[in-house]
């Protein structure tokens, strides 16, 4: 579906991002794994188009996607942003299903699936860590785009919450949705995502299936095994 074609990043001397390149597939649930300063807030706010590349591209079909056609296409939900902290949870997502032409047929079933119910008439500002992050995630899973890109989507949940929130994530990834989340939880993203990029010291070290890392993890005379932790450590 996507391509990020050899992504380069740097401030002044230090390289955010050092020639990273993957795919991304339709309807996956893709995993960017990473610690924290790895460099995934950068990829994603390079994908989204908020940060300027120094090299790379994002490619689909064969071609560089234009400004207009990245928009249409991604939907880039930023991790830790407080947006109309005077306004009401229910305001922001109907004033964002307004402002996208978003799937208006889906907002009652998104917001019971992630619990904002109760938050409805709570201003975004009163919301705790969990709460709004859970507000805002409704918000990405009713946009239009495609591709839903969300920072550290787990971050705030507890374990109960995670669970519904994966399980959330990956139905509508079955029904054609496609995901690419950011998580430093590796346990987290075992448990949702249907393959990974390695992300560290901005370079990607590995991509694809638990099974193929854990393949490439072996060439190289690991014995992770099975184990997400054990063969991320392995590659990076």
């Amino acid at each position: 579906m996507l391509q990020v074609r050899h992504f380069t990043k740097r401030y002044d001397r230090l390289t955010a991002l050092d020639d990273v390149t993957f795919a991304v597939r339709e309807g996956e649930v893709l995993g960017l794994i990473g610690p924290n300063g790895s460099g995934k807030t950068t990829l994603f706010e390079c994908m989204g188009g908020v940060l300027p590349l120094d090299e790379g591209s994002l490619v689909r079909d064969g071609r560089p996607l234009t400004a207009r056609e990245r928009a249409s296409l991604l939907f880039y939900l930023p991790d830790q942003i407080v947006p109309w902290p005077a306004q009401s949870v229910r305001w922001a997502i109907d004033f964002t299903l307004g402002l996208f032409g978003g799937r208006v047929d889906l907002r009652d079933e998104v917001i019971r699936r992630l619990d904002v119910e109760p938050l409805l008439d709570a201003t975004i500002g009163s919301l705790s860590k969990g709460q709004r992050k859970r507000a805002l995630l409704a918000i990405g899973l009713l946009m239009p785009q495609p591709v839903l890109l969300a920072d550290e989507p787990f971050d705030g949940l507890d374990l109960r919450q995670s669970r519904d929130v994966a399980q959330t994530l990956r139905s509508y990834a079955s029904a054609g949705r496609t995901m690419f989340l950011s998580i430093h939880q590796i346990r987290d993203a075992a448990r949702v995502c249907d393959r990974f990029v390695l992300l560290s010291g901005g370079r990607a070290r590995g991509e694809g299936t638990l099974q193929e890392l854990s393949a490439l993890a072996a060439a190289r005379g690991s014995t992770a095994g099975d184990d997400l932790e054990e063969v991320f450590l392995a590659l990076t």
